[in-house]
C-alpha cells in the first residue's frame, strides 16, 4: 500500500469528503485519513436524521468571523444550487421545510453515500479509523505519522472540525495543528447552542418548561447586533429553540437578551385601550396572543393574580405587564456548552489564510476548511454550504 500522495486530507466529514473528491477527480491521487469508526456522524444526526444539507438564501451576510469578507470568494465559487446539482445526479429527494432550510426526503445517510461515491470516482484510499499522532514538514514533503504507519504528501488539509459534540469524536486537533505551524486562533466557544441561568432567576420560569412559541430576540453592540424571529423554547435549565440557538452565536457572557414574547402587539397598549369597553380577566384577554400556561406562569411570575379584572388595574400596572412581555430583559448565565452545541465559534484566524485556496499564507501546502476556521453559520443549513464552498476551494487548488 502506497503512502506517498499529493493530498492528504485529515478528517472524513463533510468538508474533507467533498474536499477529497473534487481534488481526486482532478487527478491528484489523495488520501482521507479519518480517526473515527464511523463516518460521518455529524452529517447522520443533523436535521433529526435527515441532514439539513443546504440554505437557498446562504449569502456571506449569513456567516459570523473575525473578517466577515473571508467567506465571500469560497461562498460565491460554490453555491446552493451547486450542491443541489450534484443532490440531482444521484437522485437524492429533497425538500424545503423552513426559510430556505433543505432536508433529504429519506435519510441523511443518502448524503454520506453520495460523497463517499464522489471520492470513489476520484479514485480517493482511505485510512479509517487511523488516528494521527504527529505532523511534521521537511522541505515540500509534509510527514504525517499515523497510527497505521507514515504518510507522505505534498499537501495537507486540514477538515477536522471543532469542538462541539464531543460524544461523536470532536477534538481539538485542528488547533493545535494551527498553533503547531503558527496560525493565530480566534478563541473558540459553542454556538448555536442553548442558553442557561442561575438556578435562583430561572425558579419562577421553571413551571414554563415545554413551551413554544414565535419571538423577537437580540443582544450585542449596535454593530455587531444579531437581531433573530424564531421559535423559542423553554426549559427546566433556561431558553433554547431555533431563535436562542441563533442568537447565542452573537451573545457573550454578561450581555442581556431582549425578548419580545407577542412581536405583533403594544400589549400595554392593547390592554390599555381595552381596558374601559372589555369586562375580561387578565388571563384570558392576554390568552388570545400567548399560550394559555405560559399567560398563567407569567403572571404568577409578575406578582398578578391571572383572575385579576383589566377595567380594575391602573394603567402603569399595564405598562409594567406589557414591557415585561414585548421588553424581555434577561442575562444569561452561561450556555449548554460543546455538549449541546451544534458548531463551534471562533478558530483559525482567516487572516493567515488565503481566501481563494484556503492555504496558509506562511505554510505552503498546508489548507484548513470547515468549522476549524473562523467562519461559523446561522443555523438552517449555512455551516453545511461552508463546508462544501470551503471544502471545494481547496480541492481545486491543492
Amino acid at each position: 500500500m502506497s503512502n506517498q500522495f499529493d493530498v492528504a486530507v485529515i478528517g472524513a466529514g463533510a468538508a474533507g469528503m467533498m474536499c477529497a473528491a473534487v481534488a481526486g477527480q482532478r487527478g491528484k491521487r489523495v488520501v482521507l485519513i479519518e480517526h473515527a469508526s464511523k463516518l460521518a456522524e455529524k452529517i447522520r444526526i443533523s436535521g433529526g436524521g435527515r441532514c439539513n444539507f443546504t440554505n437557498l438564501h446562504a449569502t456571506p451576510q449569513n456567516f459570523l468571523s473575525q473578517n466577515p469578507h473571508f467567506c465571500k470568494s469560497a461562498l460565491s465559487r460554490y453555491t446552493p444550487q451547486d450542491f443541489l446539482g450534484l443532490m440531482k445526479r444521484y437522485r437524492i429527494a429533497y425538500h424545503e421545510k423552513h426559510k430556505g432550510q433543505l432536508f433529504c426526503d429519506n435519510s441523511a445517510e443518502d448524503i454520506i453515500q453520495m460523497l463517499k461515491a464522489e471520492c470513489s470516482a476520484g479514485n480517493v484510499a482511505w485510512r479509517m479509523p487511523c488516528k494521527v499522532e504527529a505532523i511534521g514538514k521537511n522541505g515540500d514533503v509534509f510527514r504525517i505519522e499515523t497510527d497505521a504507519g507514515e504518510v507522505l504528501a505534498n499537501s495537507v488539509v486540514i477538515a477536522t472540525g471543532g469542538l462541539s459534540i464531543p460524544k461523536i469524536g470532536a477534538t481539538d486537533f485542528g488547533f493545535r495543528i494551527a498553533a503547531q505551524f503558527g496560525l493565530k486562533l480566534i478563541e473558540p466557544r459553542p454556538a448555536l447552542v442553548p442558553l442557561t441561568f442561575d438556578d435562583a432567576a430561572w425558579q419562577r420560569f421553571a413551571s414554563l418548561s415545554g413551551i413554544s412559541l414565535e419571538v423577537e430576540v437580540e443582544t450585542g453592540e449596535k454593530k455587531t447586533r444579531g437581531h433573530f424571529r424564531e421559535d423559542l423554547l423553554f426549559t427546566h435549565r433556561g431558553l433554547s429553540g431555533p431563535a436562542i440557538l441563533q442568537i447565542s452565536s452573537y451573545w457573550k457572557p454578561g450581555d442581556a437578551l431582549t425578548l419580545n414574547l407577542v412581536p405583533e402587539v403594544d400589549i400595554a397598549e392593547a390592554l390599555i385601550k381595552d381596558k374601559g369597553a372589555i369586562k375580561k380577566n387578565l388571563d384570558n384577554q392576554l390568552a388570545q396572543w400567548l399560550p394559555a400556561r405560559l399567560v398563567e406562569g407569567w403572571l404568577l411570575a409578575n406578582d398578578l393574580k391571572p383572575d385579576m379584572k383589566i377595567a380594575d388595574m391602573q394603567d402603569k400596572q399595564l405598562r409594567r405587564l406589557g414591557e415585561s412581555l414585548n421588553k424581555w430583559t434577561i442575562i444569561p448565565n452561561g450556555s449548554e456548552g460543546y455538549r449541546k452545541a451544534e458548531v463551534t465559534l471562533g478558530g483559525v484566524d482567516t487572516k493567515g489564510l488565503s481566501q481563494q485556496t484556503m492555504m496558509a499564507t506562511q505554510v505552503p501546502g498546508l489548507h484548513f476548511i470547515g468549522e476549524a476556521v473562523d467562519v461559523t453559520g446561522w443555523l438552517g443549513g449555512y455551516n453545511f454550504q461552508w463546508a462544501w464552498a470551503s471544502g471545494t476551494a481547496a480541492g481545486l487548488a491543492v
